[in-house]
């Protein structure tokens, strides 16, 4: 197709627009990242700056020096996110399954009770004591895996349609007739048809995980349990936190030496870090996992 002259001049003026508001999206990422390398007293006097007045490594010393508190809280966040991650989007295809299947009777029955979810919720007291007098899991892994993200609705109803408006009828009753039973019918044809938007519900249930405090702070106690958002946020909440008595023992004495400004912005860019490596793979499935699967059917 023959684009006309102010066609093109539009399309290079938005490919500048787009790229200049792609620019100032990665400025606070920059400012972070160039924090985290300035030295504690100008960063404290001057005030976070792109151009500081003396650069330093102490944070990421301090970081490595001191290493099994942060290494424990990435170990834990990792672990959460990989096994929720997993768990999560495995239950999620499973349940939509058959809310996507014409000839099951109660498939509208399943998915108004899906959709009824995402409009109410018991409460976090409610939520709370069920999660620890009931299922006691309290001061586990499983309080950061369990409540709340294990299960989206919004999720099941994505798959749900991308089911419906992308695996033929025709190509499951073939299987039907070729002696295939649900569970292979669903291993074998609906999940190999089903990566965009498994990969798309995975990223999203991935970033939740890797995000999430609120669990911790309701579940968890012991700072062995802790991730990498809880301890950044013991660290924002208390700038004196890794100086504390119960922390000291945790990490030794070199918590007097903390540069905890500085700190917290290092501990910000590694946390980042994985988004931003991981992001880029998936970016091809994301968007057609989402288009396609939300399309209502």
């Amino acid at each position: 197709m023959i684009q006309t002259r102010g066609e093109r001049t539009f399309a290079h003026f938005s490919a500048i627009v787009m790229t200049l508001i792609t620019l100032a999206a990665f400025l606070p990422f920059i400012l972070i990242f160039v924090a985290s390398f300035t030295d504690e007293p100008a960063l404290i006097s001057n005030g976070y700056s792109y151009f500081p007045e003396k650069w330093s490594m102490d944070a990421y010393v301090y970081m490595y020096t001191t290493a099994s508190t942060f290494v424990r809280a990435y170990g834990v966040s990792f672990f959460v996110t990989i096994v929720g991650t997993a768990v999560s989007t495995i239950l999620t295809a499973m349940l939509a399954y058959p809310m996507a299947r014409r000839d099951f009777k109660l498939h509208n029955v399943l998915a108004f009770i899906v959709f009824f979810t995402m409009l109410f919720s018991g409460g976090v007291v409610p939520s709370y004591m069920m999660w620890t007098k009931i299922f006691h899991i309290k001061d586990s892994l499983w309080a950061l895996i369990v409540p709340s993200y294990l299960i989206s609705g919004f999720n099941v109803l994505l798959v749900r349609n991308y089911y419906k408006n992308n695996v033929p009828v025709d190509l499951i009753e073939s299987a039907q007739i070729d002696g295939a039973s649900e569970l292979k019918t669903f291993y074998s044809i609906m999940l190999p048809l089903s990566i965009p938007v498994l990969v798309t519900i995975g990223l999203f249930t991935a970033l939740t995980y890797w995000n999430d405090w609120i669990n911790a702070l309701y579940y968890i106690t012991k700072p062995q349990y802790y991730g990498v958002q809880n301890l950044l946020i013991q660290l924002m909440n208390n700038i004196q936190y890794l100086k504390s008595e119960q922390a000291s023992s945790m990490i030794g004495a070199g918590a007097v030496e903390l540069p905890s400004t500085a700190v917290r912005m290092a501990m910000a860019v590694i946390g980042i870090l994985p988004v931003l490596v991981v992001l880029p793979f998936l970016q091809k499935y994301l968007t057609k996992g989402v288009v396609i699967g939300a399309v209502k059917g």
